[in-house]
């Protein structure tokens, strides 16, 4: 029998990308060819040079096709490579929204060119991929046929990501998110100055690379907090499991979320959440169940429930256990990806026929 062959057109560096073809790979036994944009946004110039890019991709994009010849293309973000892959010419066509809603920043003066070419990507798709439920609220606000929409997670890999419990007299919190503005690590870095100020002791690490890395160092040596932080830079995903089972802490402050791999992985490893209240968060955690909600950038409020979690280790603990179980139900990489592998073979059968 034929081994099927599947092109992936996103950022194949990124964690979330790497699980995907992985379990594909896995569970499918899928062959996986890639395509990306080359130009990284690290600059005005750049950013005009990648938008040039994008325009001239799919003549990139299907001399691509020609030289490999896949069976079908598979695309996350339906704004950028969800719309390549609709104009592709190839099928079957799965496609991923990433976040909430992929039109993103809310501001943008490209947002109404946006949503034309998400409505085309979600309309020419043969699968939509949504990795958590709050991502069906805006599909079925725009007329998405949601007969064509997958709701399950990718999952995470539960014998890399093991349980591992953490009994420390002090607070040893761990971010894991993209040093990026969006993920508000500067308030967080206000919080743990909080706590110095009330004599609590606690680590912080920090992982991860990203634009505001440098600003960051600098906010933790002005709030006096630099001795107690721990910025690792980028590392490896192998090397992650075990930062989070060091840790009795999570936490994750985005202003906007679809599904957080991250928060997953901190369950899984009994760190315990405490994230911000926003939809992608509430699916998963409930305030003072299993994790805390924090209203964006609410500097004393992430302070208080920080100090309010560690003193009650009763409700932390339970909140752990029952994060552990839930992930082994809902978020087990092996079920998962062996779900959205089958679905993928189911498409190129019908496309068959």
């Amino acid at each position: 029998m034929k081994k099927r062959k599947v092109l992936f057109l996103g950022e194949s560096y990124r964690a979330d990308a790497i699980t995907w073809m992985k379990g594909l790979k896995e569970f499918g036994d899928f062959e996986i060819c890639t395509w990306e944009l080359q130009t990284p946004i690290t600059s005005k110039l750049n950013r005009f040079k990648r938008i040039l890019e994008y325009v001239f991709s799919p003549i990139s994009i299907r001399k691509t096709i020609k030289n490999e010849k896949p069976d079908m293309i598979i695309a996350e973000r339906t704004t950028s490579y969800g719309f390549l892959a609709a104009i592709s010419g190839l099928h079957p066509i799965a496609i991923a929204q990433q976040g909430r809603t992929d039109l993103w920043p809310e501001g943008s003066i490209l947002l109404p060119f946006k949503k034309i070419i998400q409505k085309y990507a979600f309309k020419k798709a043969d699968l939509i991929h949504a990795w958590g439920p709050v991502m069906t609220i805006s599909m079925k606000a725009i007329g998405v046929d949601m007969n064509k929409v997958l709701v399950i997670p990718k999952g995470i890999d539960l014998n890399l990501f093991s349980p591992s419990i953490n009994n420390s007299t002090k607070i040893e919190a761990i971010v894991t998110r993209s040093l990026q503005p969006e993920y508000r690590h500067d308030s967080i870095l206000l919080a743990f100055s909080i706590l110095n100020q009330r004599g609590i002791d606690f680590s912080l690490t920090i992982v991860g690379d990203g634009t505001r890395l440098h600003y960051l160092k600098d906010l933790a040596k002005k709030l006096q907090i630099e001795n107690k932080i721990i910025f690792t830079g980028r590392i490896p995903n192998t090397e992650l499991p075990k930062l989070l089972q060091q840790s009795n802490i999570y936490i994750s402050m985005p202003i906007t979320e679809g599904v957080s791999a991250s928060l997953f992985e901190a369950m899984a490893c009994c760190s315990y959440p405490i994230v911000s209240d926003i939809p992608g968060n509430q699916s998963w955690i409930k305030h003072r169940d299993n994790g805390q909600l924090i209203t964006i950038d609410d500097n004393e409020q992430l302070a208080d429930e920080l100090i309010w979690s560690f003193e009650n280790t009763e409700s932390r603990n339970q909140a752990i256990f029952q994060n552990r179980k839930f992930v082994e139900e809902n978020v087990n990489y092996d079920i998962n990806m062996k779900i959205i592998s089958d679905k993928y073979h189911e498409l190129l059968k019908v496309r068959q026929t």
